[in-house]
């Protein structure tokens, strides 16, 4: 840079840095944009012309940067004229040159007094701090209730609470500062009146998990991922790269824990006891260390295939990373293991270069959708590991365990399916119910939901049961002899495990020496229930694939919700009392 300035007179001009700079690389001109930054905004400080006393409110000039995914980004100057109270304006000037805030603060700030001016602008007497009345404070937290994201999507609870946070600690930075002259002891925030409530999770909105077969597609594209754009590959040759993130891609979906739990896995993360392995991690959020979770052979193994590299690679790492899996690359890092942001930037690079992916569903012309490619980063496989569990029926109780959560409400959150997604499902498989003899018995959508009660193996259709919510069936639950018995494809998995443990029950009967009775009870339920499956296999097997596919895919949706619910035992509180 010094070369290429040897001609140059001076910094302070509104010459581009490529014109004063033709033949540098991207680098040194990067360097020079901060270079003349410094001085622009030494020198305007020098002539009394700081940045800070036009509408313009240059940030660079402020030092103000943020730190993004693709590094470290430095903003540009921002247009104080959008703000139409000029004592507003004022207010967060001042508040930006004294408290210096990160871009993250400032930008939410920014949107608080951004919609704060449009709602006081049609109010008579806004433009005068002295005048400002209670009823304004309600119109400023009622256009923070009704907030819109900047690409018109409306904003989600938590970042409507932060801009309305943002905004009145900047109203309380003005009264402990006497920025702003004369401001009405009116305009303050009653904490009771101006709450922006939580509100209650959209039934119809699909989850964050990313989709199974979704995830089978990026599996078979495996081979892929690391190439091209990965971080850190001036530190790693381009097949240890790839090697790197294979591994981290195979852990992220394979134990659903978070980021940044598997970035900072300790280099001896693995244990074996009564030949079960387990996954030595980290809690960062709740700060609690050294947590097991059980993980497969092959997580396992994947592993072992990542740590034998690693160590042949050790000697070319930096020694700050010694003690960890996945080290950082570089000896100027700010933690000892690799940044998230390598994995966020690596993972977006490879889920875009894929040609294809399809989600769920077809157009009218029987072509499946594309899969939306921004609902695929790193985060979203924890929710997908905790659905996958949920569908597969794992009890609640083993999924927070899993899942290392403090409350079972958090983990109950997979067991909820959308209002949307269960009434399709509904009207797929009513389509497709047996009897009890696995003749077809097709009903309505009405007719599955309200006549008919979910039992363990199936659905109820007799009165006083499904009266009484599936807990007083006339025949104590012999389902398979019951004429009021009415399955469908979501029980399969369900009956055919019981099928299995009638089996376990005879052996243990005929074991026993049982009186032939109960052999033939269990010979009998055996015989009823593997009739209805047969029956229920072979008219799947005779759908064309897309509509079998479909019919999967329903029963999963149902068995998960049939998982979710969970009754609590009708328990009596009793009052004990001293004896006299």
């Amino acid at each position: 840079m010094v070369r290429d300035l040897a001609g140059t007179a001076t910094l302070v001009s509104a010459i581009s840095d490529e014109q004063m700079c033709p033949r540098s690389t991207v680098a040194v001109l990067r360097l020079l944009t901060r270079v003349r930054t410094a001085v622009q905004a030494a020198h305007a400080e020098y002539t009394g012309t700081a940045p800070a006393q036009d509408d313009i409110l240059d940030l660079r000039a402020l030092g103000q940067r943020s730190r993004t995914p693709a590094g470290i980004r430095t903003p540009k100057s921002v247009d104080l004229r959008t703000i139409r109270q000029r004592w507003l304006r004022d207010l967060l000037r001042t508040w930006t040159i004294q408290q210096r805030p990160g871009a993250d603060e400032f930008g939410r700030t920014l949107r608080g007094v951004e919609l704060a001016s449009r709602a006081l602008a049609p109010r008579p007497g806004t433009d005068d701090p002295a005048r400002l009345r209670y009823d304004d404070v309600t119109a400023v937290v009622e256009s923070f209730r009704t907030a819109l994201k900047l690409d018109g999507e409306p904003a989600g609870w938590n970042y409507r609470m932060s801009i309305a946070s943002h905004f009145f600690a900047l109203i309380d930075y003005s009264r402990r500062s006497g920025t702003t002259e004369n401001l009405s002891a009116a305009f303050v925030r009653d904490p009771a009146t101006h709450r922006i409530a939580q509100e209650e999770a959209n039934e119809d909105e699909i989850g964050k998990a990313i989709p199974e077969p979704v995830i089978r597609q990026l599996d078979a594209h495996l081979e892929t991922l690391g190439q091209g754009k990965a971080r850190g590959q001036r530190t790693l040759a381009p097949a240890d790269l790839q090697l790197m993130y294979r591994t981290l891609y195979i852990l992220l979906r394979d134990t659903g824990r978070r980021p940044l739990e598997i970035l900072s896995l300790p280099l001896d993360c693995l244990e074996t006891r009564n030949d079960q392995i387990s996954l030595i991690w980290n809690n960062h959020k709740t700060r609690r260390y050294r947590r097991r979770l059980p993980i497969t052979a092959s997580t396992a193994d994947a592993i072992h295939t990542w740590r034998a590299r690693r160590d042949q690679l050790q000697p070319t790492l930096p020694p700050a990373g010694t003690a960890f899996l996945f080290p950082a690359l570089t000896h100027l890092a700010t933690r000892p293991y690799l940044h998230t942001s390598y994995l966020g930037e690596t993972l977006r690079h490879w889920v875009d270069s894929i040609p294809h992916l399809h989600g769920e569903g077809a157009n009218p012309h029987g072509n499946p959708l594309p899969f939306d490619r921004a609902l695929i980063y790193a985060y979203a496989f924890r929710h997908s590991y905790a659905q996958r569990h949920a569908d597969a029926g794992t009890p609640l109780d083993v999924l927070r365990e899993l899942m290392d959560h403090k409350s079972v409400s958090t983990t109950q959150r997979y067991y909820t399916v959308s209002l949307k997604r269960k009434r399709d499902a509904v009207t797929k498989l009513s389509a497709h119910v047996v009897d009890n003899h696995g003749r077809p018995s097709p009903c309505s959508e009405s007719a599955y939901e309200l006549r008919s009660i979910a039992v363990p193996y199936g659905g109820c259709t007799e009165p006083s049961n499904v009266k009484a919510g599936g807990s007083s069936c006339p025949i104590r639950f012999q389902c398979a002899g019951c004429g009021y018995y009415r399955p469908d494809p979501s029980y399969l998995t369900a009956i055919e495990q019981h099928i299995n443990e009638l089996r376990a029950d005879r052996e243990t009967a005929q074991a026993m020496d049982a009186a032939e009775f109960v052999t033939t009870a269990l010979t009998a339920q055996i015989s009823a229930f593997e009739q209805v499956t047969d029956h229920m296999r072979r008219q799947l097997d005779a759908l064309p694939d897309a509509e079998r596919h479909e019919i999967e895919e329903a029963s999963a949706i149902l068995r998960k919700a049939r998982a979710g619910t969970h009754t609590l035992l009708p328990l009596t509180v009793i009052t004990r009392t001293n004896p006299a």
